[in-house]
């Protein structure tokens, strides 16, 4: 795709969704996030808690290179729980191996917020939207097959039998 019409496409896709969302809705923001990590939340070992915070962090995430890094005071505040329950969800999303916190620390005003990582769910994620998209496949041919079968099936007149008969 050249430049003005991935620009042309990226344009008609904001427009599509703010028929969706409204105008200001979308204005205020919006975050691109695969539908399959709704869909297979429960598989992934993931509760509402934390796909508020991986939501979130995904909010903060505009580049691939620009990992998201917002405060767990702010996810906290957004999502209505205490900091500490975001830093225990953080840790035992790191620990099952969903996502991984880059620390960094070194500034004179103090500590900067973690940088995260989201490469482990990306990898556990990743066999549920390729059997959805063989799903999708399949599906795909055949309405395909049957576009490309000639003609209709035939019909067939069937006997039935009146109330008469039957005695």
């Amino acid at each position: 795709m050249t430049a003005p019409s991935k620009e042309k496409h990226a344009l008609t896709t904001l427009r599509t969704n703010e028929k969706k969302w409204s105008k200001p809705l979308m204005d205020a923001g919006w975050v691109a996030f695969p539908s399959i990590l709704l869909e297979k939340q429960k598989a992934l070992g993931l509760d509402a808690i934390d796909m508020n915070i991986i939501m979130h962090l995904a909010s903060y995430w505009w580049t691939a290179e620009n990992k998201p890094h917002p405060k767990k005071s702010t996810i906290a505040e957004a999502i209505g729980v205490t900091p500490r329950t975001v830093q225990r969800r953080i840790a035992a999303l790191e620990k099952a191996g969903l996502i991984r916190r880059e620390e960094r620390r070194v500034t004179k005003e103090g500590s900067l917020p973690n940088l995260y990582h989201f490469d482990g769910l990306i990898k556990e994620a990743t066999p549920f939207a390729m059997e959805k998209i063989e799903i999708r496949q399949q599906r795909k041919e055949e309405d395909e097959r049957r576009i490309k079968r000639k003609g209709r099936p035939e019909l067939k007149l069937v006997k039935t039998s009146t109330p008469d008969e039957l005695e």
